[in-house]
Parts: structure tokens; C-alpha cells; sequence
């Protein structure tokens, strides 16, 4: 844990973290009310809520009378629509703009009020707290910097924790040789990034002959992608350095980091009310057991009223991890992993996340990218891949046998040069690695 004195620690919760179970009780006890009181304010909640006692909100029956939110239902929102029936906040009171997070589906971009940034930060700060960064780190950011809001809120929060700050941005805004000649100049001992663009900038390293693993990075901060174990040990062998992983929602702020004992997400239900619910049931799960994610922010809110907000996240969560220190009185949140995301090719279900802990479990690839496309008659499983340098022949050839072997199903594997993917992912937010091209 951090061993710097916090900054923040004079002012109440969420400012500052909160002592005990107890006291977290009784702000979720406060906050909830208030999240449905604004949330009555919104059109969109005209007669969804009305049966709603606010009174009895801390029975978890009532509390589940209330409708379960996803994205889906505000797509099916035109622009006029969601900004008049769900936003709530006069134009005058409003900051910025967030994209909302996601590799698919037509983005949706939530309004935060200049109330809602006084409590979004401490999330971000937290994180860095929660890992045992402090003033002595200088941080190269290379998150994207813009209307994704994770690069610049990570940016100001660690300023106003005292690190050091690189605004780098992305490989779209600053080419990757650049950085990694910046990362080599100003010697960071921590990096921020996208673990699909830590990986890409590896893959440069190397056909650089830099050694990156031997450089100043000791901590690598990522985020907004899944993180396997396989990407870890393989960003921690690249890096040279110790992967620190955090989980946020666009929806509600930066909702829980790491602690160096890595035992899952520290969940800051001072800030955020969470559930972990059977997919089926909507029902709670027992703890630790899988179910999907469902959360209700507790301070910013004043524009987008977002209740019981389901992400399609599949989690698990405990009371209790391996930590010590004030990060102990937060819930212990792991991401399973898994996700309804796969590709049916000739009757052969490919699961997303098993087929990319499987790719980066080989030792010879770089990076890579699947897609599904028609062929005459039958559909086609592409792979195309960035070898180490020196592979020959004989590893694509043996790559594919693997993954039939594996996966029960044959495929063609494209070669390509390094760098390639990470030009093509370097133009998206998040890394689209797996494609159906089929028509």
C-alpha cells in the first residue's frame, strides 16, 4: 500500500477513504435515496419508479423493485431523446463530455457537471494510493486523451497526487516511435496505457532492439480491457515491470484499482452501490459466486441518473481479500473473464476470451488479430499474426496445428510485419481483435 501521506485524508468521504463497513453503510443508506430522487427528475423514469418506497430502499426487496438498466435501452434512444428524457442537467451546469466505453454498438456520450467532476475524481486518485504510487513517480500517459475520458482524469488525478505527468496520449496522437523515444528520454518508472497498446509498443521495442524490459518502467497501470492472466505475464515479461490493473464504467467513475497483492479489484462502494446478480434470476448471487455486474453511482449523478445500471460484466465478489491497510475496508472484485462473445464457425463455437489467453500464451506471437470471413461454401477462420523475429516457416505452421488441436478447427494464418496491428489498433479506443467480416 501507499506509504504517502494522503493529500485528501482532512475532508469526509468520498474525498477521503472511509473508515469502517459501518460508515459505508451509512452513505450508500444516504446516497441511494437521493440516486432515486434525481433519477424521478428524468422523463425517462415516468412510471418506473413510482412504485418505488423510498423509505425501505435498504430492504434489498424494494431496492430490486427497481428496473435493471442497460445500455441497450438508451440506443434505442435517438440523440433528441436521450439528452432531453434521460439527461437531466441545464446546459450552463455542465463540464465535459464521456464517451461511453465499448468496442461495438453506436457510442453514447454522457454529460458530467461540474458537480459530478468534484466527485469523480477520487476514484482516479485512489488508484494510484491503492498501488503505492506517489510524488517520487514520474507517470507516462499513454491512455487516449480526449473525449474518452480515462486518459486526462488519470492525468489531472495524478497531478493532483504529485506525480510527474506525461501527457502522451495514444499512438494516434503521439506515433509510437516517439514515445518510445520519450520513454527512453524522460526514464518514467511508471507507464499508463491500454494493455492491447503495451503490448503493441513491446512489439516495436523489439524490432527496435530497445530493451524495454531493461528500461526505468517499474509499474504498468491499464485499464477498459480485459486482463487475463496470460496478457499479464506477458506485458510483465515485456515490460520488465509489475501490471496493475483497474475497473471503471464510463456510466459511473474509476470504481476500483489494485493493491500490489493483486487479489482483485479494491471496489469503492463509497462511491458506487454494487451488486453482483444471477443473469437469469436477477437475483444475488453468494459471495464469491459468478454473476453479472450491476451498479448504481452514488455521487455522480447530477446528469445522467444511471440506477442499477448493468454492464454485462460477469464477476465475482468477496468481502475480504489478501490485503492489508485502508484499502481493506472495500470489497474484493475479480473479473471472470468471460463474456458472451464468440465466433460459430462451421458449427464450432470460438470463445473469445479463451482463444486470445490462448494466443498470448504462446511464446513466438507478438500480437494478432481473428476474423471470421465467407468463403465458397464454407465460412473462413483468418488469423493474422506478428511473429518474434527470426520465426520461420515452421513456427506458422506448428501455430496452426495448435489451434487445431485446440479448438478442433482449421484455419489460414496470415503473416504480418510488426507494427501492423498496432497501426490499425492505434486508430480505436479499444484493440478490435476479433472481427465477423462474414456477409
Amino acid at each position: 500500500m501507499s506509504q504517502h501521506p494522503d493529500p485528501y485524508s482532512d475532508l469526509p468521504p468520498p474525498f477521503s477513504l472511509p473508515k469502517s463497513q459501518a460508515e459505508i453503510e451509512e452513505i450508500q443508506r444516504r446516497r441511494k435515496r437521493i440516486a432515486v430522487e434525481t433519477a424521478r427528475r428524468a422523463p425517462f423514469f415516468a412510471g418506473k419508479l413510482d412504485h418505488v418506497d423510498l423509505e425501505r430502499l435498504d430492504d434489498p426487496e424494494e431496492w430490486r423493485k427497481i428496473p435493471i438498466l442497460d445500455k441497450e435501452m438508451l440506443r434505442a434512444l435517438s440523440n433528441e431523446e436521450f439528452y432531453r428524457d434521460f439527461c437531466i442537467a441545464p446546459r450552463r451546469e455542465i463540464a465535459e463530455y464521456w464517451r461511453s466505453g465499448g468496442a461495438t454498438g453506436r457510442p453514447l456520450f454522457y454529460p458530467r457537471t461540474h458537480e459530478d467532476m468534484r466527485y469523480n475524481m477520487p476514484g482516479f486518485r485512489r488508484t494510484y494510493d491503492c498501488m503505492g504510487s506517489g510524488p517520487e513517480d514520474i507517470a507516462f500517459n499513454s491512455f487516449p486523451l480526449g473525449i474518452h475520458p480515462a486518459g486526462h482524469l488519470w492525468a489531472r488525478a495524478g497531478e493532483q497526487m504529485g506525480l510527474g505527468m506525461v501527457w502522451a496520449g495514444a499512438g494516434a496522437a503521439l506515433p509510437s516511435s516517439i514515445q518510445l523515444e520519450l520513454i527512453d528520454t524522460f526514464e518514467p518508472n511508471l507507464w499508463m496505457g491500454m494493455n492491447s497498446y503495451g503490448l503493441h509498443l513491446a512489439n516495436m521495442a523489439e524490432a527496435a532492439d530497445t530493451d524495454l524490459a531493461g528500461g526505468s518502467v517499474e509499474r504498468v497501470l491499464c485499464t477498459a480491457e480485459p486482463m487475463s492472466e496470460a496478457k499479464r505475464t506477458k506485458l510483465q515479461r515485456a515490460w520488465g515491470a509489475e501490471v496493475f490493473d483497474c475497473f471503471g464504467m464510463t456510466e459511473c467513475t474509476m470504481m476500483g484499482g489494485e493493491s500490489p497483492a493483486h487479489d482483485g479489484y479494491h471496489m469503492y462502494t463509497d462511491l458506487a452501490f454494487i451488486e453482483v446478480l444471477d443473469p437469469d434470476t436477477l437475483q444475488p448471487v453468494a459471495e464469491g459466486e459468478v454473476g453479472t455486474l450491476v451498479v448504481t453511482p452514488l455521487w455522480g449523478n447530477h446528469s445522467t441518473p444511471f440506477l442499477r445500471w448493468s454492464s454485462g460484466d460477469l464477476v465475482t465478489l468477496r468481502q475480504e481479500g489478501r490485503h492489508d491497510g485502508p484499502y481493506a475496508v472495500f470489497p474484493v472484485l475479480k473479473h471472470a473473464q468471460r463474456t458472451i462473445g464468440f465466433f460459430k464457425v462451421r458449427g464450432i463455437n470460438i470463445g473469445h476470451s479463451e482463444f486470445e489467453d490462448f494466443m498470448f500464451g504462446q511464446a513466438e506471437v507478438n500480437d494478432f488479430k481473428a476474423e471470421v470471413v465467407s468463403g465458397e461454401g464454407n465460412d473462413e477462420f483468418r488469423l493474422s499474426v506478428e511473429f518474434k523475429r527470426g520465426s520461420g516457416a515452421e513456427v506458422t505452421q506448428a501455430l496452426a496445428g495448435r489451434v487445431k488441436q485446440t479448438f478442433e478447427l482449421s484455419l489460414a494464418v496470415v503473416v504480418l510485419e510488426t507494427g501492423t496491428l498496432g497501426k490499425e489498433f492505434e486508430k480505436n479506443v479499444k484493440a478490435p481483435r476479433f472481427v465477423d467480416r462474414r456477409e
